[in-house]
C-alpha cells in the first residue's frame, strides 16, 4: 500500500491510498483450479436455485473467518465429509471477512486482521484473497457476504455464492451492486422479519441499472449492470420470531409468487430461526430438512454457523489468548454436531 495520506481540512477523516483490485488480483491471480471450482459451483447452485438440480444446497461454516489455518482445517473436515457423502446435498463454504455492526465491534478480517484495532485493510484484503484461493484450490466452493460495496471487486472471481444481509437488503447500493454481479446472491428476509423487502432487492437485481461506484481499476465511473437472474430468498428469522416453520415458507412462496418471483428460498438456521441460541440451530436444521424429505421442494439451501469448537468467546484485548476454532462473533454449532446433522441430511433424503 501506499504510504501517502490525505486529510481534508474540516472534514472528520484521513484517507490512505488504496492499491486497485485488478493490483491486487494481477499480484494473485486465481489459478486454473480455483477458476474450475468457482465456474462448476456457480452452474451448480443456479441449476438448484431453477430446480434443474435436484440436490439441497448447504452452505456452513463459521461465521466470521478471524484465523486462517483454522478456516483451512474447517474447509480440509468439510471436503472429507462430502467424499463420503451420497447425490442428494451440494456443500458450500461459509467464508465470511465483513460483519455489520448493530452498534460498533469487530468489523471482521479485512477491516482489522490482527485483531487489535490497527485497521491494516490492505493486509486485511491481501489475506482473504489468499484464503479464498487456497479454499478454492482445494476444490471447495466459498460463499461470502458482501457488504462494503468496493471491496467484492477485489475478490468476487473466488466467490460462489453471495448473501446479501438483512440490515442492507433495503439498501439501493446493495441492490444495484448484486444486479452487477455473476454470481447467484441470497436476500435475506429484513430484521423486522418482513419477506417483501428481500422479495423487492430480488426483482430490482433482476433489472439493469446505471450508477456511480468504483470499477475494478480503482476509478470512480458510471457502471452499468447487466441484471442478475439468481437472486433467491434468505429466511432467518426476525424480530418477530423465526420464520422456518412450514407455514412461514408457506407465506414466503405467496410473496414470492406475487412478485411472478421463483418459489425457491434457502433457510438459514441461525440469528433470528435459533434466537442466537447455536445449541438450536441443529433443531432448525433438521425441521427444515424433514420439510424438503416430505416433498417441499421449494427449500432448495440450508445455512448453519459451524465452528471447529462449540460456542463463541469475546475477542479482548491479547488476540494469542483465543481458543481455537471458536468464533469471536455469533455462536457456532461445533464441527461433531456438524458433521453428525449433515450426515444425518445425508441419509434422510437417500431414504
Amino acid at each position: 500500500m501506499s504510504s501517502q495520506k490525505s486529510h481534508v481540512q474540516g472534514l472528520g477523516f484521513s484517507s490512505n491510498h488504496l492499491f486497485s483490485p485488478l493490483e491486487l488480483v494481477d499480484r494473485l491471480p486465481r489459478s486454473d483450479k480455483a477458476a474450475e471450482t468457482v465456474n462448476n459451483a456457480r452452474e451448480t447452485i443456479k441449476n438448484i436455485l431453477h430446480g434443474d438440480d435436484a440436490r439441497l444446497m448447504i452452505i456452513t461454516g463459521p461465521c466470521s473467518i478471524h484465523d486462517e489455518e483454522a478456516a483451512l482445517d474447517y474447509a480440509r473436515r468439510l471436503i472429507e465429509l462430502r467424499d463420503r457423502l451420497g447425490d442428494k446435498l451440494f456443500i458450500v463454504m461459509r467464508v465470511y471477512f465483513e460483519k455489520p455492526r448493530t452498534t460498533v465491534g469487530w468489523k471482521g478480517l479485512i477491516n482489522d486482521p490482527e485483531l487489535n484495532e490497527t485497521f491494516d485493510i490492505s493486509q486485511g484484503l491481501q489475506r482473504a484473497r489468499r484464503l479464498l484461493q487456497e479454499i478454492n484450490d482445494m476444490g471447495m466452493p466459498a460463499a461470502c457476504e458482501f457488504l462494503d460495496p468496493v471491496v467484492p471487486h477485489y475478490f468476487e472471481d473466488l466467490v460462489s455464492w453471495v448473501a446479501i444481509g438483512a440490515r442492507t437488503t433495503e439498501s439501493q447500493t446493495h441492490r444495484q451492486m448484486a444486479s452487477a454481479i455473476g454470481i447467484p446472491v441470497g436476500f435475506k428476509n429484513g430484521t423486522d422479519g418482513s419477506f417483501d423487502t428481500a422479495a423487492d432487492g430480488i426483482m430490482a437485481a433482476r433489472n439493469q441499472h446505471s450508477y456511480v461506484g468504483t470499477g475494478p481499476d480503482g476509478h470512480v465511473c458510471v457502471l452499468r449492470t447487466d441484471g442478475n437472474p439468481d437472486g433467491h430468498l434468505v429466511l432467518r428469522g426476525g424480530k418477530l420470531g423465526p420464520n422456518y416453520d412450514s407455514e412461514s415458507i408457506g407465506s414466503a412462496r405467496e410473496v414470492l409468487a406475487k412478485g411472478d418471483l421463483d418459489q425457491r428460498l434457502v433457510v438459514d438456521c441461525s440469528h433470528g430461526n435459533s434466537n442466537k441460541d447455536h445449541e438450536r440451530q441443529p433443531l432448525v436444521f433438521e425441521d427444515v430438512v424433514s420439510q424438503r424429505a416430505r416433498g417441499d421442494e421449494s427449500i432448495v439451501g440450508v445455512m448453519l454457523e459451524s465452528n471447529i469448537n462449540p460456542g463463541s468467546q469475546k475477542l479482548g484485548g491479547d488476540p494469542s489468548t483465543l481458543e481455537y476454532g471458536v468464533s469471536i462473533t455469533d455462536a457456532c454449532v461445533g464441527w461433531n454436531k456438524t458433521e453428525e446433522i449433515i450426515l444425518w441430511a445425508n441419509d434422510t433424503l437417500d431414504s
